[in-house]
């Protein structure tokens, strides 16, 4: 492993280093550009390392001509226009993607790719999610200067006497990834993995065997790479494993969380991307199955990958400050800017939240309950000196009284296959907005968290009035269902009522739009993109899998075993399973009803039915489980 190279670092993209680099380590064979689209997916070809060698400027200034079709750019990259071409980044950190079943027989070392991170380019435009979070990240250094320069107040109240002492912005961004892994053919026990949940068997307990085998070497290679894992340890989900008597690992089912360090917001995003693949390519290759989906199995917890956001200047003297941290740890929560940022996430997550969950995935992991934050709520702590715990809010503080740098907030509601880049852009984007109107109200620290502690029909210089943004109590356990939608909000159920917001909220949307980092082009490319995989996915796969569920619900008692409990369930099953599944004369079953509507772009129709037919499945199933719990 000593012998391997594993990332370039942005001083050596030149072609004097990047020759001699190369040439030494001739088992990396390929070179990779890594765009990514709106969709999140990243893009990877295998250039010959020759290529790149014969003529390496020309191949860092130019651009690497692609198919439009290759990569989700909705209503961009039209069939008329569909050139898109990869522009290598020279600015960030390049990767060596390593095949460890590939082995360079006279190295007797890996065939390795030299993976460049790059922008995709339309029409001379930047219309990748790399280049939106770029873009965001600039504008956001760039406005935050200014304000500090036209309201001097700002830095001030953080320590700060004059804003020629500041160097540099900093954005520090990090996240968490939670998955599942398990034996290839196990299907999930939901009763085991419901009790093992409750009994909390799994959670940060020991690992064994070739799990813990394999989460060890990807720290080994995620460490090697620059992305400084800081923890991994198993979630709460999972049943015990157990051992053939070969020795092999079989019938494990385990959930597992990594995270590493925090960096700058696109170095940030590029490392979860990594890490996916990596921790994916280590398990597989060990004959276990990986799944980074939000919810991958019905009923037991899902996996979230909460996204953390900070601030801080550099000031010339070398020092660096917090500006979310407050000048006094027990006298405030946060600063007038760190306020802002907060209350601007809140204010506009109604548009950030298609960013968030566009996936049918996605909301199946977030239902009321289970410690899902659906709701549009924050909690700052019972008092200054104790940090909040809460888990039930969708965006946390986190904080601690004795080191002011710690002070950021976590949005607890994206999951692992969340376009990180663009959920971080849009966390600034919103931030930013709530800074410019806490700056300019010139509010002082405890105006803004009465503000913020408003109640229900209170008016605000910036929050909706019949509106509440905090709450210390656990949401689900303290309010009805009702309660919450009248507090918070009431928070769509289905992608396309997320996907409506980007056009009901069209002045919270400008929060996004602010720099032209989100255009209206990669707005309605998003939401093209979005709305399609929606109902595409709804249609060809969920429906297919919901219809194998039908069929396997079958009728178990007989004359000899049967009482008239047994008749009464079976004949509940039936009217279920008839009405989502069967067509007849005179009616239409809701699977054919979904793909009607789907056909005429009746959307709002499909969204409808989609959770009629949800909820209907999910019946279904409670009612087959209890009725084979009483046959014997």
């Amino acid at each position: 492993m000593n012998k391997l190279l594993y990332t370039i670092e942005k001083d050596k993209h030149n072609k004097e280093e990047l020759h001699n680099i190369l040439t030494k380590h001739s088992n990396i064979k390929f070179v990779s550009l890594m765009g990514v689209d709106l969709g999140g997916n990243a893009t990877d070809e295998k250039i010959p390392v020759k290529l790149f060698l014969d003529d390496i400027d020309r191949f860092l200034e130019s651009a690497v001509q692609t198919d439009g079709s290759s990569v989700e750019l909705y209503n961009i990259a039209t069939l008329n226009n569909a050139k898109v071409d990869l522009m290598p980044d020279v600015d960030s950190r390049w990767f060596i993607d390593y095949n460890f079943e590939h082995i360079d027989e006279e190295l007797n070392l890996p065939i390795g790719t030299l993976r460049i991170p790059a922008f995709l380019i339309h029409d001379n435009k930047k219309v990748c999610s790399r280049g939106i979070l770029r873009k965001s990240e600039k504008y956001f250094k760039k406005t935050l200067m200014e304000l500090f320069k036209e309201y001097p107040h700002a830095i001030n109240n953080i320590g700060i006497n004059r804003v020629s002492e500041i160097e540099e912005i900093i954005l520090t961004t990090a996240t968490e990834l939670e998955f599942w892994v398990n034996t290839p053919e196990d299907k999930a026990d939901l009763e085991k993995l419901a009790v093992s949940q409750s009994l909390k068997e799994q959670y940060w307990k020991r690992t064994h065997g070739i799990i813990r085998t394999c989460l060890e070497k990807s720290l080994i290679i995620l460490e090697e790479l620059g992305i400084s894992p800081e923890m991994a340890h198993k979630e709460v989900g999972g049943i015990n494993s157990s051992i053939s008597i070969d020795g092999k690992t079989k019938h494990a089912m385990e959930q597992l969380e990594i995270s590493w360090k925090f960096s700058n917001p696109l170095q940030a995003a590029d490392n979860e991307l990594l890490a996916r693949e990596i921790i994916e390519d280590v398990f597989t290759s060990n004959g276990l199955e990986v799944t980074f989906k939000a919810k991958p199995i019905h009923g037991v917890a899902g996996s979230g990958e909460h996204t953390h956001v900070g601030v801080s200047v550099k000031l010339k003297d070398g020092s660096i400050k917090n500006i979310f941290a407050p000048n006094n740890m027990t006298e405030d929560y946060l600063s007038e800017i760190g306020y802002g940022a907060l209350m601007g996430m809140l204010y506009n997550y109604e548009v950030l939240n298609p960013i968030v969950a566009s996936s049918n995935d996605a909301f199946n992991r977030l239902v009321p309950g289970f410690e899902a934050p659906v709701c549009i709520v924050t909690s700052l702590g019972h008092s200054y000196d104790v940090p909040s715990r809460n888990r039930s809010i969708l965006v946390g503080l986190i904080r601690d009284i004795k080191n002011p740098k710690t002070v950021r907030f976590e949005l607890r509601s994206p999951n692992p296959l969340s376009n990180t880049y663009l959920v971080i852009a849009g966390c600034y984007q919103t931030m930013l907005d709530g800074i410019k109107a806490a700056i300019k109200s010139k509010l002082t620290t405890k105006y803004l968290e009465k503000e913020l502690s408003k109640d229900i029909g209170q008016e605000s210089f910036y929050l909706e009035k019949d509106r509440m943004y905090r709450d210390e109590n656990d949401v689900f356990e303290y309010y009805s269902l009702e309660e919450r939608n009248s507090r918070f909000g009431m928070p769509p159920a289905t992608v396309y009522e997320n996907i409506k917001n980007l056009e009901k909220y069209e002045d919270k949307l400008q929060s996004l739009k602010q720099g032209h980092v989100f255009s209206d082009a990669i707005i309605d490319s998003f939401r093209t993109g979005a709305t399609y995989k929606w109902s595409a996915e709804l249609k060809n796969r969920i429906i297919e899998k919901h219809m194998e569920t039908i069929r396997n619900c079958v009728r178990l008692h007989n004359k000899e075993n049967m009482d008239a409990l047994d008749e009464v369930m079976w004949n509940s099953i039936s009217e279920i399973k008839f009405n989502v599944m069967k067509d007849t004369l005179t009616q239409k079953s809701l699977f054919s009803q979904i793909k009607e509507a789907i056909e005429l772009k009746d959307y709002q129709t499909v969204s409808d039915l989609q959770l009629e037919l949800k909820s209907n499945m999910e019946k279904l199933q409670q009612l087959y489980i209890q009725y084979k719990k009483n046959i014997y």
